[in-house]
């Protein structure tokens, strides 16, 4: 390879190697000037990836690409895809523009390219208001780097709350702080100072594991709001719900992507231990009562007069006296950390059985309704075509998908599934590529959740940590069975 970028640093852009063979397939010629022109990619802090480039032989590939007119397929393709892009498209340029996925490091599309160059100017557009990070515990503070990284100085993880406070006013951005662990009254503070404030919470689609077990999230829900759970407040998410104008390309990418979710049996947490099978029970309604961690930030603000797992199966034995009801203890709660443990024999005075372990994907396809205070797995069932009842108030109960046990304000406009499943998984959250590191769409990080041996492995020290950490859980966990600790 010989002068790569004179008309832009392509050194800077692209990696050695697969990347660029990405771009020619055909092999590097000899002498190529490389230039990425008006699809310059942005860099996500030490993170660079070129997705468009123009390529000539020992001249500037732009001008040279803008001297020749353009093939008239071309000037119909540059309209097709003007939606896709915020500036005008030259159809010169577009018709001498070379397209490699940065992810997979093969040639693409330029329909697929621009609208990843869309994203990720959006996504480091967003960075940059962000001046300081707050309540980030440390095992996270790596992937939410990288998740916010962007082509300025980086955002600092601010140790308290006047740190953060001072380092955004300083900078004229804001603050970015874990929801579950912002101090009461923090939102009042920030509007008194003039910081905009951001909710930072794990997304739907989340990993190959638990959060309790150090294992950080691949989605974010960042709300600039409220929380998403947070049913006082109109969340970023409510919002999207409530005003957006579903289009059919839209709805549609929404439908391929809740069939390929149910299809690969994706979760939350993706355990990847099928849960055990329950007992055959001819003539019975098979209902799914999922527990929840009950002091949990989803309940604090989003549950209603059912708050506790036991008032919840007792709600549901008097609302289906004759059902067959299953028991799921929430995975975090089994770890002995968090709070909400049911002793199995107090489950066992009002369901049939407990099923606890395993992946709870593996049950749906073995019930008929699912019954849940505001857990995730409401929506999750909600994809796979079960009847969910809320009694509380989730994101996506008051859509007229649930049957609600609580009013839900604000909320009563009639939503399609698919136009739910575009709002909660594709327009709200942020998605990071656990291989590349790099802003993505969800449709590949369902393809990393299915090869879970892709991402980064744990540093030695937390893989040391984690069975005396388990250990601990346990003992926990028979503490809370025998009443000796409730916290």
């Amino acid at each position: 390879m010989a002068d790569h970028g004179r008309a832009a640093d392509a050194g800077a852009a692209l990696t050695a190697g697969a990347h660029l063979a990405a771009f020619f397939p055909e092999g590097v010629p000899e002498g190529v000037w490389l230039a990425e022109g008006p699809w310059a990619a942005p860099a996500f802090g030490p993170r660079r990836r070129a997705v468009g480039l123009l390529a000539a032989i020992g001249e500037d590939p732009v001008a040279a690409a803008l001297a020749r007119p353009a093939p008239a397929e071309a000037v119909a393709k540059a309209a097709a895809l003007q939606p896709l892009w915020p500036e005008p498209i030259d159809p010169r340029l577009l018709a001498a523009t070379r397209w490699a996925d940065p992810f997979h490091e093969r040639a693409s599309t330029a329909e697929d390219g621009l609208a990843l160059l869309a994203l990720w100017r959006r996504e480091v557009a967003a960075n940059r208001g962000i001046a300081a990070f707050l309540g980030m515990a440390g095992w996270k503070q790596a992937a939410i780097a990288a998740a916010f990284a962007q082509d300025g100085p980086p955002a600092v993880f601010a140790r308290d709350e006047a740190e953060a406070l001072a380092v955004a006013r300083e900078r004229q951005g804001g603050i970015a702080v874990w929801a579950t662990r912002a101090a009461p009254g923090l939102a009042d503070r920030c509007r008194a100072a003039g910081v905009p404030l951001h909710w930072v919470e794990d997304g739907f689609l989340r990993s190959v594991g638990l959060g309790v077990d150090f294992i950080p999230s691949a989605s974010l829900a960042v709300d600039p709001h409220v929380p998403h759970y947070d049913a006082g407040g109109s969340s970023g998410l409510e919002r999207i719900l409530a005003e957006t104008e579903f289009t059919p390309a839209l709805l549609a990418r929404a439908a391929a992507l809740r069939q390929a979710i149910v299809a690969r049996g994706v979760t939350k947490y993706n355990l990847r231990r099928p849960a055990a099978p329950l007992p055959a029970t001819p003539g019975r309604r098979r209902i799914l009562v999922v527990g929840q961690v009950e002091d949990d930030a989803s309940i604090r603000l989003g549950a209603g007069q059912v708050r506790t797992n036991l008032a919840l199966l007792e709600a549901v034995r008097r609302e289906e006296p004759e059902a067959f009801i299953v028991f799921r203890p929430h995975p975090d709660v089994e770890t002995g950390y968090r709070r909400g443990y049911v002793p199995r024999r107090a489950a066992l005075r009002l369901a049939d059985a407990v099923a606890a372990g395993g992946d709870i994907g593996t049950l749906f396809a073995e019930v008929d309704a699912l019954h849940a205070i505001t857990s995730l797995a409401g929506f999750e069932a909600l994809l796979r075509g079960l009847e969910v009842t809320a009694w509380g108030r989730p994101f996506y109960a008051g859509w007229g998908l649930t049957r609600d046990r609580e009013a839900v304000p604000r909320r009563g406009r009639a939503l399609p599934l698919d136009a739910l499943v575009a709002g909660a998984l594709i327009l709200y959250p942020r998605y990071l590529d656990p291989v590349t590191m790099l802003p993505c769409g969800p449709e590949l990080l369902l393809e990393r959740l299915a090869d879970p041996a892709g991402w980064a492995p744990a540093s030695a020290a937390r893989r040391a940590f984690l069975p005396w950490w388990r250990q601990q859980g346990w003992w926990l966990k028979q503490a809370r069975r025998f009443g000796l600790w409730q916290r």
